[in-house]
C-alpha cells in the first residue's frame, strides 16, 4: 500500500517504518497515525517480517502532535484523537512482533509517546526528549503519563510532564527511557544490527510469548504473573520451533527457525 505520510520497505525479515512529513518536524496528525497504524497491522499479518524498526525522516523522530490542528479542535474532536492515538500504540506495544524505535532527533510530545509504546528504544546522540505539552496548557494524550511514569519511575514522570522540560539522549539513557545511545551516523545500523540479532537468536513463537507475557505480567501481583509465565513456557513445549532449537543446541548447530 502506498502511503502518504510515511515510507514502509521490508529488507531481510526486518521492516522499517519511516515517518515522513520534515517540513513539519515529523509532527503528526490524525491521517498519519492512521496510516501508522495500517502499516503496522500488515507488517504483523506479514509471515516474512520478524521485527519492525520506526524511525523519522531528516532531523525529527516525531516532534509531537501538529499544532496547527490541535488549536481547531473542540473537546469532542480532542478526545476522538487522544482515543485513535491510544489505540494504535496500545496495538504498537501488544503485537506480537518486536518494534525498535530508532530515535533520530526530537521525540517530543507524540513523538516521545510513540517511542514509548515501542519494545526497545535506541536513540541517537541528537536525540531529544520530553512531554511538553503544559507549555500549551494541554497534558499528554497518547498515554504519555501513563508509559513514562512506568518507564521511569512516577517521580521523574512528573518532573518531566509538570515543567514540560526537555532531555538530551543521555540523560534518557541515565533514567531509563532509552535502552542505548549511538552516534547518529550508525543509528539505523545499530537498530538492524539489533533486529537481525533477534531475528537469528530467537525463535518468533518464544519472542512473541514472552513479550505478551511481559507486557501482561507488568501490572499484575507477582504470584498472578508468573502464572502467566508459567502457562506460556508450558505452552512452547508444543511447538516445533521448540523441539527445533533444543535439537540444534544439542547437535551444536544453529536452528532453522
Amino acid at each position: 500500500m502506498k502511503y502518504k505520510y510515511i515510507i514502509t520497505e521490508i529488507v531481510d525479515k526486518i521492516a522499517i517504518l519511516k515517518i515522513n512529513r520534515p517540513e513539519v518536524l515529523n509532527a503528526v496528525n490524525t491521517e498519519t497515525i492512521l496510516e501508522i497504524e495500517s502499516a503496522m497491522k500488515e507488517f504483523n499479518e506479514d509471515k516474512d517480517v520478524r521485527v519492525i524498526i520506526i524511525t523519522g525522516e531528516g532531523k525529527s523522530f516525531v516532534s509531537g502532535s501538529d499544532i496547527s490542528r490541535l488549536a481547531q479542535m473542540d473537546s469532542l474532536m480532542a478526545r476522538e484523537y487522544s482515543q485513535i492515538g491510544q489505540r494504535v500504540l496500545d496495538f504498537i506495544e501488544n503485537m506480537e512482533k518486536p518494534v525498535i524505535a530508532a530515535v533520530n532527533g526530537y521525540a517530543l510530545g507524540s513523538g516521545c509517546e510513540i517511542a514509548m509504546a515501542c519494545d526497545i528504544r535506541i536513540a541517537s546522540e541528537k536525540a531529544k526528549f520530553g512531554q511538553p505539552e503544559v507549555k500549551l496548557g494541554l497534558i499528554p494524550g497518547h498515554a504519555g503519563t501513563q508509559r513514562l511514569a512506568r518507564l521511569v519511575g512516577i517521580g521523574k514522570a512528573k518532573e518531566l510532564i509538570f515543567t514540560g522540560d526537555l532531555i538530551d539522549a543521555q540523560e534518557a539513557y541515565r533514567i531509563g527511557l532509552v535502552n542505548k545511545v549511538v552516534p547518529a551516523e550508525t543509528l539505523i545500523e545499530e537498530a538492524i544490527n539489533l533486529a537481525k540479532k533477534i531475528i537469528e537468536n530467537a525463535g518468533p513463537n518464544a519472542v512473541s510469548i514472552s513479550k505478551t507475557v511481559l507486557n501482561r505480567g507488568i501490572d499484575a501481583n507477582l504470584k498472578t504473573a508468573n502464572s502467566y509465565e508459567t502457562e506460556a513456557f508450558s505452552i512452547l513445549f508444543s511447538t516445533e520451533e521448540a523441539k527445533e532449537g533444543m535439537k540444534a543446541f544439542l547437535e551444536k548447530r544453529k536452528p532453522n527457525w
